[in-house]
């Protein structure tokens, strides 16, 4: 009965596949690969997690790619880099890997052998957008009223809606540089978790959802606003205080 059992165990150890796990494939641009950069990271994620992966070039058959869009992880040295994936869940788990206090200490712990370096803290890209009065004002009222309002007061059709907290329409229209404010208000807290501008803004992050119903609109929108408010009177806010 023994060397019968004996038997059966070393069979098991011999069929094709039972102990090797499927190895995930990644997609690596050259610039990284060259580096050295998912050398470097792809081994110790293994180690930790036991997920096997294999790089494979840009364009072959893979699971995942790191690329200049998807989901960005880090940064350098002149662009974003994201990665992309097909769902599988040992992706995601890379995904997040990456994302982690771990895996960002992994990301700036290298330093490729002409001294590049990656940064695992993502900067907003700050996209500004020129100033123009030439939109349709009458509109840009109706959409301020409906973007806006239900934080600022615009008018005196909504006075008694907006938010205690945030500035009226009038007050921010006396502050010297207002149309600079406006049209890159994009880029001010708190509007950067909420706001979307089509073909401004990246979208938001999966993992990071808006706190509240998403602002939406397009560059044509806040000219149109952009032309409202440059008709609006200014809120008088009396003299400067003196201090003595």
């Amino acid at each position: 009965m023994r060397r019968w059992i004996g038997a059966v165990v070393c069979t098991v150890g011999l069929l094709p596949g039972a102990l090797t796990a499927e190895e995930l494939r990644l997609s690596v641009p050259e610039a990284l690969e060259v580096s050295g950069l998912a050398q470097y990271l792809v081994p110790r994620f293994s180690l930790k997690t036991s997920v096997r992966i294999t790089r494979v070039g840009p364009g072959e058959a893979s699971e995942m790619q790191l690329t200049s869009g998807g989901t960005a992880v880090f940064q350098g040295p002149a662009q974003r880099w994201g990665l992309e994936h097909n769902g599988d869940p040992r992706a995601v788990r890379f995904l997040d890997w990456l994302r982690s206090d771990v895996g960002k200490r992994t990301i700036e712990s290298f330093t490729a052998q002409d001294g590049t370096t990656y940064s695992a803290e993502l900067t907003a890209a700050k996209v500004e957008i020129e100033v123009s009065f030439d939109g349709d004002s009458v509109r840009g009222e109706k959409l301020s009223l409906s973007l806006c309002g239900r934080c600022h007061v615009i008018n005196e059709s909504n006075r008694m809606n907006g938010m205690g907290s945030t500035p009226s329409f009038r007050v921010l229209r006396g502050f010297s540089d207002w149309d600079r404010r406006f049209a890159n208000f994009h880029l001010l807290n708190p509007h950067p978790s909420f706001t979307q501008i089509d073909g401004v803004t990246d979208p938001f992050d999966p993992s990071l959802p808006p706190p509240i119903v998403p602002v939406e609109l397009t560059v044509d929108d806040l000219e149109a606003i952009l032309a409202y408010m440059s008709g609006v009177s200014p809120a008088d806010l009396g003299a400067p205080l003196q201090l003595q």
